[in-house]
């Protein structure tokens, strides 16, 4: 073998482990890629799982804002009838000459087993609705913001008794804690 065909064996054999190296290197990163696509996968079908709750969760609070406004709407009624009927009263019209505000069916059925006192919830609801509207005209008072600053000179504490014989400041004047305690010394 002549040196040009060993030069060149080695020089292959260099390629070839040169190429191999590039090989391992570029399998670990479409071993990666794969691993990253498979939890990008994973993340894809937990966001869509959410987007399922989220859609639920609307779903539910659709169904409470419908069932929250058919409340209220009652609820606006029965605050009308109650205003007619108060505005009645304030001109001085008998309460029985008014025309009955319009209740709901289950309001009908209720009242008409005797679970509920119509006439005494509008009363009720009346007196409210009038301490409510009278207190709305009148402005309420705001009370005054407290002051932190300090008007007079800051007050002298006095040192009670127990504390002039525990740290020694007239010894001569009365004797020891401990001695008058029964304590050893």
């Amino acid at each position: 073998m002549s040196i040009a065909a060993l030069g060149l064996n080695l020089l292959l054999a260099a390629l070839l482990l040169a190429a191999l190296g590039v090989g391992f290197r570029l399998n670990g990163r479409l071993k990666a890629l794969r691993d990253s696509h498979e939890g990008f996968a994973r993340a894809v079908a937990d966001l869509d799982a959410a987007a399922a709750r989220a859609e639920q969760g609307l779903a539910d609070l659709r169904a409470a804002t419908d069932e929250a406004a058919d409340e209220l709407a009652d609820r606006i009624e029965k605050a009308r009838a109650l205003t007619a009927r108060l505005d009645r009263q304030m001109q001085g019209q008998p309460i029985a000459a008014a025309a009955p505000a319009p209740a709901s069916p289950g309001l009908r059925q209720a009242a008409a087993r005797g679970d509920i006192d119509l006439e005494a919830d509008v009363e009720r609801v009346a007196h409210r609705l009038g301490a409510l509207l009278s207190g709305a005209r009148e402005p309420r008072p705001r009370p005054e913001p407290e002051r932190f600053v300090r008007s007079g000179p800051a007050p002298t504490r006095v040192r009670p008794a127990f504390e002039d014989e525990l740290f020694g400041a007239d010894e001569g004047a009365r004797p020891p804690l401990k001695s008058v305690l029964g304590g050893r010394r």
